[in-house]
């Protein structure tokens, strides 16, 4: 097992992270010849991915594509973090969530495990990706980030990339068919940078403006209609009703 869990934590470590980065450099040209010309995949902002040294690449959520169009920005490894239940779907799905360097978090419950996992992997000096949305948009806007991400941020010390998924709603909206050769693109800004506000993220109030501040740069390269609320979990809430749903997001 990828993550040795111990009492409610998931490390990683060095030996981890090269095995990662074995399986990554296997499967990520293959995903590129077989899934870019499928989904139009295209990439804006490549240059603003930092080649070397540790890294946050916060994205929004609009659907599971965002897991392949995200990777496009960039050769190295990234580390990711996902639901806990991805890992209860099976051990095929298990093994290969936990060997492509996903760590499991148990959402809604404070899962200080994952937290730490993340953290390691940015001191030794990783490119993790977060969703700080959450889960995926139910109708393609931009809802509300929680502030895991800023917490990270500003304890590790780096900088936040931010990157866009576009289109990727469109060709595959949550619970709805997948729709091929729609155009979809990765579109990576320029990194923000918050080390004025290093070391207080334990500042409740800090740690809201910086992850605003990160929604804020997400929502001017998506273009998404921004929500001041938290998206809702499938399993704490219920979903938006059809009627929820603005004209032409459907």
């Amino acid at each position: 097992m990828l993550f040795a869990p111990t009492p409610g934590h998931y490390l990683i470590g060095k030996e981890v992270a090269r095995t990662v980065s074995w399986l990554w450099q296997v499967m990520r040209p293959l995903a590129v010849v077989a899934l870019r010309p499928v989904f139009r995949i295209g990439v804006v902002g490549r240059h603003n991915v930092p080649k070397r040294g540790a890294a946050i690449l916060a994205s929004n959520h609009c659907s599971a594509l965002d897991h392949v169009v995200l990777p496009m920005t960039t050769r190295r490894t990234i580390i990711n973090i996902s639901k806990k239940e991805h890992f209860e779907d099976g051990p095929v799905k298990s093994w290969f969530f936990h060997q492509w360097g996903i760590i499991p978090v148990d959402r809604g419950k404070g899962d200080t495990g994952a937290m730490d996992a993340a953290k390691k992997a940015l001191r030794e000096g990783n490119l993790f990706c977060i969703y700080p949305e959450g889960t995926r948009s139910p109708d393609g806007r931009l809802y509300k980030g929680h502030t895991g991400v800023a917490r990270l941020a500003l304890e590790c010390r780096v900088p936040v990339i931010p990157v866009a998924m576009v289109g990727t709603f469109e060709a595959k909206p949550k619970g709805g068919k997948t729709r091929y050769f729609q155009k979809t693109a990765a579109v990576a800004g320029p990194a923000l940078d918050f080390s004025r506000y290093w070391g207080m993220q334990e500042d409740k109030e800090v740690c809201r403006k910086v992850t605003d501040e990160v929604m804020a740069a997400l929502q001017k390269l998506s273009g998404q209609e921004y929500v001041n609320e938290y998206a809702p979990y499938p399993a704490f809430s219920k979903q938006a009703k059809p009627a929820d749903v603005p004209a032409g997001k459907a």
